[in-house]
């Protein structure tokens, strides 16, 4: 295992389309360890493939009750809102109000080939929706709202 460097918000790679694994092997086991090393390494709760500059669509997860693996992920179901701040590894030192679903159930494979379902509420929808974004090429101050347009409760 190895940590590797976190790449920074504005490395064009962070904006690239994330190809899907089509064959779990040991490069694939490899990332999954190195990214896992790497995450805790700066004390994040997740990190997805291109932040460590890889485009293929692999995510870890850990919000403190273990660490979660995808490859492949998908979302496949979302329900609620969830308004809160939000960082990111690739963007050191700051935070934004961004709009994410309260409920989130996600679909892929784990460094076995076996398909996975990931079902998380506040912190774990948070981290699942702001790590298939990264897939995808989405920064979560992509979907920062304004302060002043956030209503008190």
């Amino acid at each position: 295992m190895a940590t590797r460097e976190i790449r920074l918000s504005t490395d064009e790679v962070l904006r690239k389309l994330c190809k899907p694994v089509k064959e779990i092997n040991a490069n694939t086991i490899t990332l999954l360890d190195d990214m896992a090393e790497t995450m805790y390494a700066a004390n994040g709760v997740g990190l997805a493939a291109p932040q460590v500059g890889i485009l293929k669509r692999v995510v870890v997860i850990d919000i403190g009750d273990g660490l979660i693996e995808l490859i492949n992920p998908v979302v496949v179901e979302k329900t609620g809102s969830h308004i809160d701040y939000e960082g990111c590894l690739s963007v050191p030192g700051k935070s934004a109000l961004v709009d994410r679903p309260e409920y989130v159930k996600v679909e892929a494979l784990n460094r076995n080939g076996e398909k996975i379902v990931v079902e998380g509420e506040e912190l774990m929808a948070v981290a699942l929706c702001h790590e298939t974004d990264h897939l995808d090429g989405v920064l979560y101050f992509d979907k920062a709202i304004p302060e002043e347009e956030v209503e008190e409760v």
